[in-house]
């Protein structure tokens, strides 16, 4: 009998240490083998490097907006926009690219003067585009009178 008891004891023990083994996390997809033995150093895929994109340029003319050479380019635009007679020929291009400006003068929020900083620099234009004070995403928080 001690000889029964002794095998015993040492199938509990095999059994024991093999018990973390099995305990593993299971197979990846429906495989039923798992080679997870942790002395394969697995190598990251090979690809292009992390790149931060460049800061965007502010205030910039999106591609689609309109660049005329003269304010009176983009009122005769803005009446033939509407329908009306323009009274003569527009001088005006739609941007292609993105295209970094200085802001020259405001004459509301739709008639702008601006100068590229940008493609063709030191050209002046006008625009009709929309142009916040500060980039889209921030919020601008006005000063408080003391």
């Amino acid at each position: 009998m001690p000889a029964i008891r002794r095998l015993a004891v040492i199938a509990a023990c095999a059994a024991g240490v093999a018990l973390p083994a099995w305990a593993q996390t299971p197979p990846p997809g429906d495989s039923k083998v798992s080679f997870q033995s942790g002395l394969i150093q697995r190598k990251p895929k090979a690809g292009p490097p992390d790149v931060p994109a460049p800061p965007q340029a502010w205030p910039r003319l999106d591609p689609g907006a309109v660049l005329c050479k003269t304010e009176d380019d983009l009122d005769r635009l803005a009446a033939r926009n509407a329908g009306e007679s323009s009274g003569g020929p527009v001088d005006c291009r739609i941007l292609q690219n993105t295209t970094a400006i200085t802001i020259l003068n405001r004459f509301g929020p739709g008639k702008s003067e601006v100068k590229l900083t940008s493609g063709q620099v030191g050209t002046v234009g006008w625009t009709n585009t929309w142009l916040p004070e500060s980039p889209p995403g921030i919020k601008r928080t006005a000063a408080r009178p003391q």
